[in-house]
């Protein structure tokens, strides 16, 4: 959709305009006027008069034909009818400030839906409801009921909070952040976050977008033009409603529903949108991004003039991806002619607390023009000795020169108000702490990293797709939710899945026949399409050693589970063959998330996914290169490298099974979760020991 009259208007009618201050009618016409708007601004008010020296019209019929832009702000019983006026006189975009639509109810929400129809049958870029409004600096326009009013700059900011606007407004005022374009999305009735990442992807005077997310209403739209749009520019998200108490709260404010928050940061990675986990964090990151060159690497330097600070800084690096760099033999030389003797010269580099602006200066100047430093930030303590102004134009005019990011860490806070001011002023970002700095520098080096990444390599996965259909529609006509036992092990055999040989076995007799045939030691498991986990009923036992425990263990699982689970049909138990020695158990499974798709799960079995949580995520359809990193990303990865003597597991038979997952994920739509678990992987290969899948009702 074309928002140009919506962002950049010729003409706008505020509907509602009022001589009261106070009123929001007043507060929006008096912003458009205080912001300079140079088109024709008309008040729409029944009593018609002048307000703020402007002549108003009594009624939306009387405004021209074709205006670009009507800022709604009336009571909510008049606003269909108003929307339909503008509709007749082909107005082309719309902003509705009012409030009282989905985010109260249902009555609320019919409307909301008749307002979107409207807008959509005419055309119309539709703002709102429920919202702040919307600021363009470039085109002086300030359609929102906010007090001040931002700085030009080349921030864009979107958020589906108004109240959370009209705060980062008042912050940025005081710390002289400077926005493009700020956009209030309210309930978004029409116009959504995809349709803002479109807009300002393409928009000159915007470099960095940030968003607040409730919800996303279209998930694979979302996906698609955040995807277009990374490759260009940064996009840095802050999302709300990451845990249970946070997603009740989205569910009633404007109406969101929150979603699976693993499906958001796997969808945050896929399109190569930076998350930010606090409002802090979210402009700290903004300001890096609007001001700094994407750094060469992950190289990092540091100097300081205090040891201390410098540890922290370093072991902040060493949390993050970024790489303490080595300086080369050029550059210590260089160094050694003029530093004291007792300076540290490897990184960090600490010049000793007695240092002057000019051996910052000498010092930065070494460091950076040493190709092994990709980025460099100043850690500056202010001691007695320390001119913080000359220091600060010291590390400005390296910035300039370097051609390289360069942030600042003023430590402290009345001791460096001048300093900060200067290196802000000079688009130097500056921190009092070294932690957010080394945060934002390796945000630049891992956006740097992902936009040279190369276009991903796809497998194709070789299967029976119409045998697994037939799997599936016969499960359908059975009525049956889950496909568990030998179904599921008939549909892990048409996508080529190795698995260990299995039987089933009615009876006692059965499963002694079965273990013979199949070798011992070998695996009982209860077999019942009720039953999905098995193990809360004790019907696993692993490690049978002869026909006596083979018998026994029979018994006692059938008998177990008809106690505990009555109403269970129990078709008698699997009898498996036990995994090679040294096999570790891992889990891989997917769940269908309702806003961007399969949710593709891997972790290390046993209590490392229950209790410690260690788990990766990636939304289907994956690469090679997603199956490769969902492995290494686990924090127990080093147990499937090897440990102690065992040998590594086999990763491409693992990595074969991932992309199994996500490829029976995006063939059947119909399956809504299914689970791989336990995968036994070994030196040799991995198999499929037990699969769960549960179909959409």
């Amino acid at each position: 959709m074309d928002l140009q009259a919506l962002f950049s208007p010729q003409s706008v009618a505020v509907i509602g305009a009022s001589a009261t201050p106070g009123k929001i009618g007043h507060t929006v016409l008096k912003n458009m006027i205080d912001a300079g708007f140079p088109g024709r601004l008309i008040p729409v008010n029944p009593k018609g008069g002048e307000i703020e020296g402007l002549p108003a019209v009594t009624s939306v019929a009387e405004l021209p034909r074709g205006l670009d832009l009507g800022v709604i702000c009336i009571p909510r019983q008049f606003v269909l009818d108003s929307l339909r006026e503008l509709a007749a006189i082909g107005a082309r975009a719309a902003i509705v400030i009012t409030a009282g639509f989905k985010e109260v109810g249902r009555s609320g929400y019919h409307l909301e839906q008749e307002m979107a129809g409207i807008a959509r049958e005419h055309g119309m870029a539709l703002l709102g409801p429920n919202c702040l409004g919307l600021i363009d600096t470039a085109a002086r326009v300030n359609a929102t009921f906010a007090t001040g009013k931002p700085q030009p700059g080349s921030i864009a900011f979107f958020s589906q909070s108004g109240a959370l606007c009209v705060a980062i407004l008042d912050w940025a005022a005081g710390a002289g952040v400077g926005f493009s374009s700020f956009v209030s999305l309210g309930n978004k009735a029409v116009l959504d976050e995809a349709d803002m990442l479109q807009w300002l992807g393409r928009d000159d005077k915007t470099r960095v977008i940030l968003g607040y997310l409730e919800n996303v209403q279209d998930g694979q739209t979302f996906l698609a033009r955040a995807t277009e749009v990374t490759r260009n520019k940064p996009v840095i998200m802050l999302k709300s409603g990451t845990t249970a108490a946070g997603a009740r709260a989205a569910s009633s404010h404007t109406g969101a529903i929150a979603g699976s928050d693993q499906a958001y940061g796997a969808a945050f990675h896929k399109a190569g949108i930076i998350r930010a986990e606090r409002v802090s964090e979210l402009f700290d990151l903004a300001r890096a991004f609007a001001t700094q060159p994407l750094p060469k690497g992950p190289n990092l330097a540091v100097v300081t003039n205090a040891g201390g600070p410098g540890i922290l800084a370093a072991d902040a690096a060493e949390r993050s991806r970024l790489i303490m760099a080595s300086l080369s033999p050029s550059t210590l030389d260089k160094l050694k002619a003029f530093l004291p003797a007792y300076a540290s010269l490897y990184n960090p580099i600490d010049i000793i607390g007695d240092a002057d602006a000019e051996r910052f200066r000498k010092t930065l100047a070494a460091v950076a023009a040493d190709e092994h430093v990709h980025s460099l930030l100043v850690v500056l303590a202010p001691t007695a000795t320390a001119d913080v102004e000359a220091i600060a134009k010291a590390v400005t005019r390296i910035a300039r020169e370097s051609g390289k990011p360069v942030f600042g860490c003023f430590m402290g806070s009345q001791g460096v108000v001048a300093g900060h001011s200067i290196l802000m002023e000079a688009g130097v970002p500056v921190y009092q702490f070294p932690e957010p700095a080394i945060a934002s520098i390796e945000a630049l080096a891992r956006y740097a990293e992902w936009r040279a990444s190369p276009e991903p390599e796809w497998v194709e996965i070789t299967r029976d797709l119409n045998e697994a259909r037939r799997i599936i529609e016969e499960a359908r006509r059975w009525g049956v939710r889950e496909i568990v036992e030998f179904q599921a092990q008939e549909l892990l055999r048409a996508y080529n899945l190795p698995t260990p040989q299995t039987r089933l076995a009615r009876s006692s007799e059965e499963a002694a026949t079965a273990a013979g045939e199949i070798g011992y030691p070998v695996v009982l498991k209860i077999a019942s399409a009720q039953i999905s986990h098995k193990s809360d009923v004790g019907g696993v036992a692993v490690g049978l050693k002869n026909l006596k425990e083979v018998l026994h263990a029979f018994t006692d699982i059938t008998s177990r589970a008809q106690r505990m689970r009555p109403e269970a049909y129990i078709m008698g138990c699997l009898v498996q063959a036990m995994a090679p020695k040294g096999s570790r158990e891992v889990i891989v499974g997917f769940k269908r998330d309702d806003q961007f798709g399969p949710l593709v799960m891997f972790g290390l079995g046993g209590i490392y996914v229950e209790v410690l949580k260690d788990i990766s995520f990636r939304l289907a359809p994956l690469s090679l290169a997603d199956a490769r990193d969902m492995i290494r990303e686990v924090r127990s990865y080093m147990l499937l490298k090897g440990f102690r003597g065992e040998p590594a597991v086999n990763f491409q038979a693992l990595e074969r099974i991932i992309l199994t997952m996500s490829a029976l994920a995006m063939d059947f739509p119909e399956i809504y979760e299914a689970e791989f678990n336990p995968v036994l992987a070994g030196e040799q290969g991995a198999i499929v020991a037990d699969v769960r899948l549960s179909l959409s009702s």
